[in-house]
């Protein structure tokens, strides 16, 4: 991709996640239903992995961080991997130089994805500590 054309899909990029951000801090999705239900919840009562994180993401912008967390522990990992993803991007534009990524091994995706599976199983069992995981 030429310079160019890059600064302006990344000027695109973060313009659109500013106006989907905006949305999630004046609009809380529990209090309205224009926001999409989660088909998985909404035709069988189980909880994906995903459940929670759009009421996750309104109160973390809001500043209720902890209560945001509290809808879904996941996006504990998510921020981390964005975090390390972003920084990565920064730092090999910044410096002109291709940094490895910890993410492109296959040992460290096989453990994201039993870690996510792990909590998605998790969440469902109606038991206590479990219960502490449902959004």
């Amino acid at each position: 991709m030429a310079t160019k054309t890059k600064i302006i899909f990344i000027v695109g990029i973060v313009i659109i996640l500013f106006g989907v951000l905006s949305l999630y801090f004046f609009i809380n999705p529990s209090e309205y239903n224009f926001f999409p239900k989660c088909p998985l919840y909404s035709y069988t009562g189980i909880y994906c992995a995903g459940c929670g994180s759009q009421r996750a993401i309104h109160q973390i912008i809001n500043g209720n961080i902890l209560t945001g967390i509290r809808h879904n522990y996941l996006l504990i990992l998510v921020f981390a991997v964005l975090s390390y993803k972003a920084g990565l991007f920064v730092l090999n534009t910044i410096f002109n130089k291709t940094y490895s990524d910890i993410f492109h091994r296959s040992l460290v995706t096989k453990v994201i994805l039993v870690l996510v599976l792990l909590f998605w199983a998790l969440r469902n069992i109606n038991l206590f500590p479990f219960t502490e995981l449902a959004p």
